[in-house]
């Protein structure tokens, strides 16, 4: 157990020392968050017919990103932004590992991010570091640097050309009795101005 443990802290201060790094160029995070979902591609035909009716639509809720749902979202620096999609979640994800599980009471919660650069910059980061989730009771909990059976992991040093997309799942620890409520994500290890959130329940 204490090999484990050295490891998941080793990891842990990894992530912290590379979010560090950026706390010298950005002051603050989170200003705006973007949770109005892109439209898909698929819903051209559909759109179409709803802009003969758009009386229907007038009364509804305003639209929330969800599983499935791609923001637009920009990074600290001009000319970087990335289209995000949450393309899957596996809740109690099993581990890949079998020297490395949740901690007892915890469960792992994996969601498969799709990133693609929008942007005229090359996006440089780790991605893991500018993810969150929240519970229902408005509980935040960050990553772990953790291989799951439902696929690949998201790398932890992500370079990618403008045009140019990554796909990897990034792993979330929460007690067993916690609702996962939303799952954000934001540029530059988090400290862009724009956070994107799409909700989970």
């Amino acid at each position: 157990m204490v090999h484990h443990t050295r490891i998941r802290l080793a990891a842990t201060a990894a992530v912290a020392v590379a979010a560090l790094g950026l706390t010298a160029c950005g002051s603050g995070s989170g200003d705006e968050v973007v949770d109005k979902p892109k439209a898909k591609a698929s819903a051209t035909a559909e759109g179409a017919a709803e802009k003969e009716a758009p009386a229907e639509k007038s009364s509804a809720a305003p639209e929330v990103a969800k599983v499935g749902d791609t923001l637009a979202l920009k990074g600290m620096e001009a000319g970087s932004g990335l289209d995000v999609t949450v393309v899957k979640v596996a809740d109690n994800a099993r581990s890949g590992d079998e020297f490395f599980a949740p901690e007892s009471g915890n469960r792992w919660i994996g969601v498969q991010f799709q990133l693609v650069n929008t942007g005229t910059k090359v996006y440089s980061d780790a991605p893991v570091n500018g993810a969150k989730m929240t519970d229902d009771q408005g509980q935040q909990f960050g990553t772990v640097l953790a291989d799951i059976t439902a696929g690949p992991s998201m790398s932890s040093d992500v370079r990618l050309k403008p045009g140019a997309k990554t796909l990897g799942w990034i792993v979330f620890e929460l007690p067993k009795a916690s609702k996962a409520a939303t799952v954000t994500f934001g540029m530059d290890s988090g400290f862009a101005e724009q956070i994107g959130e799409w909700k989970l329940s």
